[in-house]
């Protein structure tokens, strides 16, 4: 089941969404296959730490996060790689690597790629390695208020 804070929190806000079952997969380009949704309109979660301090990094499965295109446009003075044991202290009741794309329910900052804003939907695993969450990228705009900005690359 998909974490229960994210699916009330979407129920409480009268959001839309479909909860899609797939078999178990770890990588994004995985999930992506196995639940054949587009690459490009599933959103993958990135831990990264801004200045120390944890934050979500949001961005098609077919891309990856440039760090340095990051600092910028965050302003921060350090952005590294949140580690897995920070990951569990912050998730505990998310598998590890699938948490979803809500930095707002865990009192962290959103930074979502610009390139996520073509899509009129939005996909993304919901706590577990076998379930996606998909709906509107305007809902998810309006609840998580992501920071928006180009720091994500191809390939």
């Amino acid at each position: 089941m998909p974490v229960a804070k994210l699916i009330d929190y979407l129920d409480a806000n009268g959001v839309k969404y479909v909860v899609l079952r797939h078999s178990q997969a770890f990588t994004a380009q995985e999930v992506a296959a196995a639940a054949h949704v587009p690459g490009g309109e599933l959103a993958k979660t990135v831990m990264v730490k801004l200045d120390g301090k944890p934050a979500m990094a949001v961005l098609p499965a077919s891309r990856h996060v440039v760090f340095d295109r990051l600092q910028e446009a965050s302003g921060a003075a350090e952005v590294e790689l949140a580690g897995e044991d920070e990951l569990q202290a912050l998730f505990p009741s998310c598998e590890l690597g699938a948490m979803p794309p809500f930095g707002n329910l865990w009192e962290m900052p959103v930074w979502m790629d610009e390139s996520l804003s073509d899509d009129p939907e939005i996909a993304f695993t919901a706590g577990t390695h076998t379930e996606l969450v998909r709906l509107s990228r305007e809902d998810y705009e309006r609840l998580v208020r992501p920071q928006v900005a180009a720091f994500a690359a191809k390939g």
